[in-house]
């Protein structure tokens, strides 16, 4: 029987972890999640955003602001299309009816969504890339693996859909499929929450072959994006300053967070800059001591001897978890 999509565990469940353990989240640090923990600011923009975008349907020229800015952003090929949709998972649950045949291969460990909507809608799922339908996460979600662009257009030749998940490309553009000239049977998502921060705005795009793109947007139906979307999306892609400066940050903060779990013993690490996954024969009880001192990360339960470390989001929340790490680690 097919996993129902409601069971399926992620990170940012902090409501759990204050049920259980105690406190309020504003005592929790939540690393749980591969989302900036430093967002967008988005006071200006709120300030000059029109009040019309409240009160009416979202238009066109809004649409394609928002479009425009994340062309520049993605680095486009010119023969690419590419839509906008309220959250990368509103995506990901269309794939299904997108993708050619009944069996689809996934990578593990990944990203579980994805396995979960194709068994979801009756798929055969595998982990074996020679089947009508590939899943690949580049970078993998939760280990980091990376694909070369060049092996993914090779395997794109021998399958009849490839969907490729570059949720977490925004430090590493240069390697993103979006670069590149897509046939009509390559569909590359894009997250804009992750590197932003801004994980409520629920927003996404996929990219392809200007056809595929026309079917997911009729799969999409009309006003699929909210007016405030459109327009803090456009402010945030166009704020190129706010951008670079942010990759600097993060590319520093994850050199700080890798030194610092491997002074603590977590020396077998991978991921992203947005996340660090530590290889840990006792991962379950690390978890647990730093949840009781309201750290909340992430496990697997399909993959239990790896734990993942969200970024902590100041020097005080840096603080507190090597001091909880030098409790928990043995």
């Amino acid at each position: 029987m097919a996993q129902a999509a409601e069971t399926r565990a992620h990170g940012g469940d902090l409501d759990r972890a204050a049920a259980r353990y105690g406190g309020s989240r504003a005592q929790w640090i939540d690393l749980s999640t591969g989302i900036n923990p430093h967002a967008w600011p988005l006071q200006q923009a709120l300030q000059s955003m029109p009040g019309s975008v409240w009160q009416t349907l979202p238009d066109h020229q809004a649409q394609d602001r928002l479009l425009d800015a994340a062309r520049r952003v993605y680095g486009l090929h010119p023969s690419n299309g590419i839509v906008a949709a309220p959250g990368t998972q509103a995506l990901i649950q269309l794939m299904p009816r997108l993708a050619s045949g009944d069996r689809v291969a996934v990578r593990h460990p990944s990203y579980n969504e994805h396995r979960g909507v194709f068994a979801d809608a009756g798929w055969q799922v595998t982990t074996a890339p020679d089947v009508g339908t590939v899943v690949c996460v580049n970078p993998n979600n939760p280990d980091g693996h990376r694909t070369a662009s060049s092996d993914l257009i090779d395997l794109a030749v021998r399958v009849g859909t490839l969907i490729v998940d570059e949720a977490f490309m925004d430090m590493t553009e240069d390697d993103s499929l979006c670069r590149l000239p897509l046939p009509a049977n390559v569909v590359v998502l894009r997250s804009f929450g992750k590197f932003f921060g801004l994980a409520g705005l629920r927003l996404g795009f996929a990219v392809g072959a200007p056809e595929t793109m026309e079917r997911i947007s009729r799969l999409l139906g009309p006003w699929a994006v909210a007016g405030p979307t459109l327009h803090l999306g456009a402010a945030a892609l166009n704020d190129h300053r706010w951008i670079a400066e942010m990759k600097q940050t993060l590319s520093r903060e994850t050199l700080r967070l890798r030194e610092m779990l491997a002074s603590a013993g977590l020396d077998r690490l991978s991921g992203t800059d947005l996340f660090q996954t530590a290889e840990a024969p006792d991962a379950a009880a690390l978890h647990e001591t730093l949840a009781r001192a309201r750290i909340w990360t992430r496990i697997f339960d399909d993959w239990p001897d790896h734990i993942r470390f969200g970024l902590p989001a100041s020097d005080a929340a840096f603080g507190r978890l090597e001091q909880a790490l030098s409790q928990g680690v043995t």
